[in-house]
């Protein structure tokens, strides 16, 4: 089947990542199933670079895991004494001065850093595992939709680390700092409905549901005008390192710029409607 205008096909597709984009709605999908997606610095790059690749034309943004898990954590081979051939181990990392060791978690976070730019909404569509590494890949998206099977566990702190790809700061303030805290220093299992009722995701469907559901919600932040919803978000985000009466200014500034363009639009359009009637045949 040939391609349509909109969908040319992958835009990234290296390292067990792979970005596509149609129209306004870009697709981030992990492609190692057989290893359940399990993540190496490699991946951070790709995911980094897909990041870097959005066309201006993207609003919102759907992550996704082939296979059974969405992604099980770090690749364990990093974990070994002699790691991933190519990429630094551990020993190498804990040898490093403190400026090249904090270069080097810096790189691999920005991984997890874009998703929540203002100027997109970005969607985790969660099945099966999603551990560690993988937890802190859907908490770095704005909205979270689950599989009735999935399993969220946050496992460094069992391996004397801790979580450190930028999971920590949307953890509180979803679910709390005392919940985030038993969350991550026992490592348990959160399923889809504990998920869904302190606030981890907005949505738990059967599994065979489960992309219906991210479409269905990508359609529906599609229907609102573009930067009202960019406006929107970026109040919500700064809310909570905001004063109330600092907040209060926020709005009404971002309303004074809505309001403006708001009119500055209508008069356009009212001018070019008004131009076109003046070239219309037999006038």
């Amino acid at each position: 089947m040939a391609s349509s205008p909109q969908d040319l096909g992958p835009v990234l597709d290296k390292d067990g990542v792979r970005l596509t984009v149609d129209d306004a709605i870009a697709t981030v999908t992990l492609t190692n199933p057989a290893k359940r997606n399990a993540q190496s610095p490699a991946l951070w790059r790709a995911l980094a670079e897909a990041g870097q690749l959005l066309p201006g034309s993207v609003r919102v943004v759907v992550l996704r895991g082939e296979g059974k898990s969405f992604s099980a954590g770090l690749d364990r081979q990093m974990l070994s004494p002699e790691g991933i051939p190519g990429e630094p181990s551990f020993v190498d990392l804990a040898r490093s001065d403190d400026a090249a060791l904090d270069a080097a978690i810096a790189g691999y976070q920005d991984a997890f850093t874009w998703w929540r730019r203002n100027d997109i909404v970005s969607i985790a569509a969660v099945q099966g595992h999603a551990i560690g590494a993988g937890f802190q890949l859907a908490l770095a998206c704005d909205l979270r939709i689950v599989a009735d099977d999935v399993q969220f566990a946050m496992r460094e702190t069992s391996l004397g680390l801790v979580p450190d790809l930028t999971g920590t700061h949307p953890l509180v303030g979803l679910v709390g700092y005392a919940r985030a805290l038993e969350i991550c220093a026992t490592g348990r299992f959160v399923t889809a409905e504990e998920a869904v009722t302190i606030g981890l995701a907005n949505l738990a469907v059967p599994a065979a549901d489960l992309d219906g559901a991210v479409q269905d919600l990508a359609a529906a932040l599609l229907a609102a005008p573009r930067d009202a919803v960019i406006e929107t978000k970026a109040l919500l985000r700064g809310a909570p390192g905001r004063t109330y009466d600092e907040q209060r200014r926020a709005e009404r500034a971002a309303q004074a710029r809505r309001l403006r363009d708001l009119v500055a639009s209508a008069s356009r359009r009212a001018a070019l409607t008004g131009r076109r009637r003046r070239v219309s045949p037999g006038r």
